[in-house]
């Protein structure tokens, strides 16, 4: 791990290689190896486990993954300008460090992961939350990762831990708790970043169920739960009736009084009246 500490401060080489932070690409660098390394122990014992991590950067999070032992990170990092900086690393951990330069949205890792894997990134803001739902929403579960370390806004990490009642909960944290335990393991200030972000972040960690809490079909609840969801302040029998002309006999059915609004819907509930629409 010597030749990984021995790689220049994060500043030095942003400096080097003239990495601003670009807006269009949602980036905002996290300079601090000590922050970095602390993110890489949130999923635990990394040494039989590949790493896919998406943004990688100027390699912070990167280093620290190899440090802690990743067997192979996979790094997609769509900014070319990056690639230097990240290919210092990977000379550094010889035959443990793929960088591919692309949309992270367009790639399949798979055909570059061995399992187990892990997923651990700090996510440009402005897909994290569709790369979050990809990896929570496949046809077939458990999916091909073991856990996932993000980090997201702190208003968007309080929506996939949030409870029903409060204002935060919704289809993130239907999504993220049907099929996943999930916490936030640690918040950060926006000085932590350079440059510095308008609002606090968070890392979220989630760890895959062997299988779903409760029983449905994964696109029936989508659905139901985004039909919902989209007109939080009607009571679900207007929200929903597009679904079905007995929507109300079918909320009944299953406990949920139709007068109710879906964000004092609890998980199991939903998952009830996802059911109703399977033939």
């Amino acid at each position: 791990m010597s030749q990984i500490d021995d790689l220049p401060p994060l500043r030095d080489v942003i400096a080097t290689h003239q990495l601003s932070a670009r807006k269009a690409l949602g980036q905002n660098f996290l300079l601090d190896l000590n922050l970095t390394a602390r993110i890489a122990r949130i999923p635990g014992d990394l040494s039989g486990m590949d790493v896919l991590e998406v943004g990688p950067g100027p390699g912070g999070l990167t280093r620290g993954l190899l440090s802690e032992g990743a067997r192979r990170v996979l790094a997609i990092e769509k900014d070319s300008r990056c690639l230097p900086a990240l290919a210092e690393i990977g000379q550094a951990c010889p035959g443990r460090l793929e960088v591919i330069e692309g949309d992270a949205l367009e790639i399949d890792p798979l055909a570059h992961l061995t399992p187990p894997i892990a997923i651990c990134a700090n996510l440009p803001y402005n897909v994290g939350t569709e790369l979050l739902t990809r990896w929570l929403t496949p046809s077939d579960w458990p999916p091909f990762w073991s856990s996932l370390t993000l980090m997201f806004q702190k208003e968007v990490a309080e929506r996939i831990v949030a409870q029903p009642g409060s204002k935060a909960y919704g289809r993130l944290a239907i999504l993220s708790q049907w099929r996943c335990d999930a916490r936030i393991a640690l918040t950060l200030p926006p000085g932590a970043f350079t440059p510095p972000p308008k609002v606090s972040s968070a890392v979220v960690h989630l760890t895959a169920l062997p299988e779903p809490r409760f029983p449905a079909q994964h696109k029936l609840l989508e659905r139901v739960v985004a039909t919902a969801f989209n007109q939080r302040r009607k009571m679900l029998r207007s929200s929903l009736k597009g679904l079905a002309p007995d929507i109300e006999e079918r909320l009944n059915a299953v406990g949920i009084p139709p007068t109710e609004r879906a964000e004092q819907v609890g998980l199991e509930a939903f998952c009830a009246l996802a059911r109703t629409f399977e033939t």
